[in-house]
């Protein structure tokens, strides 16, 4: 009876741990296969630019990986040698480096740079585009000089190409001049280049700060590319304004010094804001709304960082400026026009 016992024990610990390896196995699967087609992407596009030799690279790091799983036991150790590998490819990824010397599409031409003279800062290839299509443009790089002691309060633009759980934003500045200072966070493309959502991941694009006006930046994605946007006005002080504007101009200077890598998750146009805002000193904990930008403006009107006095779908319906641009085009009082109607600025109480 003992043995029998001892025997039917050890059947149940072999069973027990045949479970176990099973969960485990089965827990670590996706993560497993996230990784593998990670680095297979990552040698793809960022490997040789042969692309024979970096798509043999990508599926003998697939084979790779099949073979450590199927072959290699226990799994513990196929999976850690796996990770070697992927550790390998992570090593060289990193080493990429971003440049400023590439053959640039026109409109990303010129970077922007920002010098500083007491409260006078001098913004150098400020973008005020006329356009007559999307890709047809007489380009107009200005020298423009702000006086940071008359920042009014900032703005922010939303704008829809399609899916609306994702857009692209966009801050803008008042002085009390009546002048407006755009800033939209985008990838930096090549001449020929054209955006993909999947190669934004990986180090296709390098980071750009579009410093522009208004007229530029807003009326080429309502009057030219055909997207619905809606302009916020953001609850803060002057002086917090100034602050998170400081902190744009200081990475835009040193972009123009130091290149960056665009990434589609961890610096894109909106987790950039949330970094510039945050190295301000303004409080803005994190959200899953952050990544599925599209729902930003309801993250805004439930902090209470936008008008709050209406209900949610009538102040957005009352934010949307697309036609109001439309209609200002190239007017010379075209940040005026669009803000007319829109629901105010709230004060801090």
């Amino acid at each position: 009876m003992i043995e029998e016992a001892e025997a039917v024990g050890e059947r149940v610990v072999r069973v027990s741990s045949r479970l176990l390896r099973l969960v485990l196995a089965i827990l670590m699967a996706p993560f497993v296969l996230l990784a593998v087609a990670w680095a297979s992407l990552a040698l793809w596009f960022d490997g040789p630019s042969w692309r024979p030799l970096a798509g043999l690279l990508a599926a003998g790091f697939i084979a790779a990986a099949v073979a450590l799983v199927a072959l290699v036991r226990p799994l513990c150790r196929s999976l850690a040698l796996l990770g070697v590998l992927w550790f390998v490819v992570l090593i060289w990824w990193l080493s990429i480096a971003p440049r400023n010397d590439r053959d640039w599409s026109p409109d990303v031409a010129r970077l922007a740079t920002a010098t500083r003279d007491g409260d006078l800062v001098t913004i150098g290839n400020v973008r005020d585009f006329d356009y007559s299509s999307e890709t047809d443009f007489t380009a107009r790089w200005e020298d423009r000089v702000y006086d940071l002691s008359r920042v009014r309060g900032a703005d922010m633009f939303v704008s829809y190409w399609g899916p609306t759980l994702i857009a692209h934003t966009i801050m803008s500045w008042e002085f009390e001049d009546g002048r407006h200072l755009a800033m939209s966070i985008e990838t930096r493309k090549e001449k020929g280049e054209s955006y993909s959502a999947l190669r934004g991941f990986f180090r296709q694009y390098e980071l750009y700060y579009v410093v522009a006006d208004e007229r530029d930046v807003v009326r080429l994605r309502t009057n030219y590319r055909d997207e619905d946007v809606f302009l916020y006005r953001l609850r803060g002080s002057p002086e917090r304004a100034r602050a998170v504007l400081e902190s744009y101009l200081e990475e835009v200077d040193r972009l123009s010094r130091t290149p960056k890598w665009y990434n589609a998750f961890t610096h894109n146009c909106t987790t950039s804001i949330r970094r510039m805002v945050q190295a301000a000193g303004v409080h803005n904990p994190w959200d899953w709304r952050i990544l599925v930008n599209g729902k930003g403006d309801e993250l805004m009107y439930s902090r209470g960082t936008i008008n709050t006095s209406l209900p949610f779908p009538e102040m957005r319906a009352r934010s949307d400026i697309t036609a109001k641009a439309k209609a200002a085009d190239g007017a010379p009082d075209f940040s005026a026009r669009i803000r007319e109607g829109l629901p105010p600025r709230p004060t801090d109480a």
